[in-house]
């Protein structure tokens, strides 16, 4: 996730200089093809251009906002994460009667230490970046049980769910608490599932190759269009008009998957970290562990 709501000169470069020398190499072929050979056979009307411009526009304006709407989705979805922990841990520490039996505080304690397993297992899964730092909050024999399970979180709420009958049949949770707990437990899988599907439905790929190529050919066709009466000149507009819809189109690629690492997508490693510190800090555990720092001070994973 970006920090800024500014990029400077240099930065653009850095990003998009592919794609300049692209559009100039092509905007280049184009005015060549145009002044020697294609327009003693053909004058492009003006009107050909701008129509297909405006549907153009339409096309890039629906990718981007399908885009967005996933990337947005999993941004709520994570925010619903972050306030669940929360309520998570408050519940374990504050409704459990410790009186019923000396194990309980121990096992609302490792409930809570699971959960931040969970949290990491769950990114790590979405990221599909094979990272074992939830280990360091399981048992060994969890960690062992839950490493043979295709779905690492979901086999760690599993546990939760095993713990969290075990403090009922201690008496330590009454009806109502326990049935609070339980609809946390649910609201995780839940939130699990949702973040599931926006990884695993892969969008469109139709829609992104022909944005592309009809980027293309209507840069292609701007340049034949501007070669008759601007001449040379039709190389820099048309590097202008490709430049603006193929960022604009990239824009919305780069937040499609918003789980991945990149500047752009979610900040999973900080809104986790921030969860795991929250939680740690209800505990009384110290040291607490350092929030993510930012990559050159730009950007959040």
């Amino acid at each position: 996730m970006l920090l800024r709501d500014k990029l400077s000169l240099v930065e653009v470069f850095r990003i998009t200089w592919k794609l300049d020398f692209m559009i100039i190499l092509v905007c280049s072929l184009a005015y060549f093809a145009d002044t020697y050979w294609l327009k003693r056979h053909i004058s492009i009307p003006v009107s050909v251009t701008g129509v297909l411009g405006t549907a153009l526009a339409f096309f890039i304006g629906f990718n981007n906002n399908q885009a967005y709407d996933r990337w947005w989705e999993g941004r709520k979805i994570w925010g619903a994460i972050v306030n669940d922990s929360r309520s998570w841990a408050r519940n374990l520490l504050n409704y459990c009667d410790n009186g019923k039996a000396g194990e309980v505080p121990h096992i609302a304690r490792r409930m809570i230490f699971r959960h931040i397993a969970f949290l990491h297992a769950l990114k790590a899964n979405l990221r599909k970046t094979g990272d074992l730092y939830y280990e360091g909050y399981l048992s060994k024999k969890e960690a062992e049980d839950v490493s043979n399970s295709h779905n690492i979180p979901n086999a760690i709420l599993n546990i939760q769910a095993a713990d969290l009958q075990q403090l009922r049949e201690l008496g330590a949770v009454d009806g109502f608490c326990f049935r609070d707990l339980n609809a946390l437990l649910t609201q995780q899988c839940d939130h699990m599932g949702a973040a599931e599907r926006i990884r695993n439905t892969v969008f469109p790929p139709s829609y992104l190759f022909f944005t592309r190529v009809f980027i293309w050919f209507f840069v292609i066709l701007n340049t034949f269009m501007l070669a008759e009466s601007i001449g040379y000149w039709s190389v820099v507009f048309g590097w202008a008009v490709g430049f603006v819809f193929h960022v604009t189109h990239q824009n919305g690629i780069s937040i499609m998957n918003p789980f991945e690492q990149n500047p752009m997508s979610l900040p999973l490693d900080s809104i986790s970290r921030t969860i795991e510190i929250n939680l740690l800090e209800m505990l009384g555990h110290q040291p607490l562990p350092s929030p993510v720092e930012p990559v050159g001070k730009h950007y959040l994973l």
